[in-house]
């Protein structure tokens, strides 16, 4: 049900653990690195935290928005959790306590995704105001905005080293679509665009680094696509497209040679990355 938050190994395909909790769709997951701690936003108006391994009860509760939660990030250090919402208002919450320690909300701040910046204090978010704003979280005041796009931006990403912003972008009929690579160095500096979709572009991430070729990006579709990128000059590498799939959702990559997809009609895909004799991107598995 999509009530649930559901715990897979994707390697061997097999269910791990089931979490139920939530009265509404759960619209966004998250967890903190090298624990067992998994976060969960729904339109609910709620986040919950789990625990793997113990029982399917929540373990912690944050409340306090009063519309669907869709940004949902996790501090480094794993003490606090941000949230974001269709409320207009972005929150900072104690983990061990549940209580909100900060709130605030900004006119038309209508949040669509939330990153935390790794070994920061920073936070990315993107709205359905078209912008991508930054957050310090010791005063939780933004700190930047990006320029305002002429699309919705529905998803946002970090890059390994810390210096750079994806965020993607709403659009039909190849209007819009697209994805934008910025400098977080260079506040509202725009670096390059990723146009190929034909339809909103729900997410788009960082792919880890590999030996075998340069940097690249990864975008995914509700034109049923999923496609790679040239991270500095922006040119389409290779185009997968998972027919009968429906809008492709979101993005997860695990390591270079392997990469999570999430579709609206046949559940997850493992799709495999290879150099070999040329770039390649294949569904090895479903679940």
């Amino acid at each position: 049900m999509s009530q649930a938050v559901v715990v897979y190994d994707w390697k061997g395909g097999t269910r791990c653990q089931s979490f139920f909790g939530h009265s509404r769709e759960v619209t966004k997951v998250s967890c903190l690195s090298g624990s067992t701690w998994l976060f969960s936003a729904s339109r609910d108006k709620s986040a919950l935290m789990w625990q793997m391994g113990h029982d399917a009860d929540p373990v912690q509760e944050f409340c306090g928005h009063e519309l669907v939660v869709n940004g949902l990030a996790v501090s480094p250090d794993g003490r606090k959790l941000c949230t974001g919402s269709r409320d207009n208002s972005m929150c900072l919450w104690d983990i061990e306590s549940g209580e909100c320690l900060q709130k605030n909300t900004i006119s038309r701040n209508l949040v669509t995704h939330v990153c935390w910046v790794p070994a920061s204090t920073t936070i990315v978010q993107t709205s359905e105001d078209k912008t991508v704003r930054v957050w310090d979280s010791r005063t939780w005041q933004v700190t930047n905005t990006f320029p305002t796009k002429r699309h919705i931006q529905t998803h946002c990403d970090i890059s390994s080293d810390c210096y750079h912003v994806l965020s993607s972008s709403n659009g039909f009929s190849g209007q819009g679509c697209e994805s934008t690579l910025w400098d977080l160095r260079q506040p509202g500096c725009k670096v390059v665009e990723y146009r190929g979709h034909l339809q909103t572009t729900t997410c788009c991430v960082f792919l880890p680094p590999s030996h075998d070729c340069g940097a690249m990006v990864a975008s995914s579709s509700h034109d049923c696509s999923v496609k790679l990128w040239d991270q500095n000059s922006g040119a389409c590498l290779y185009t997968l497209t998972l027919d009968g799939s429906g809008p492709l959702v979101s993005l997860a990559p695990s390591d270079p040679a392997n990469l999570l997809c999430a579709s609206f009609n046949m559940g997850l895909h493992h799709l495999q990355l290879s150099q070999s004799p040329t770039l390649s991107l294949k569904v090895t598995s479903r679940f």
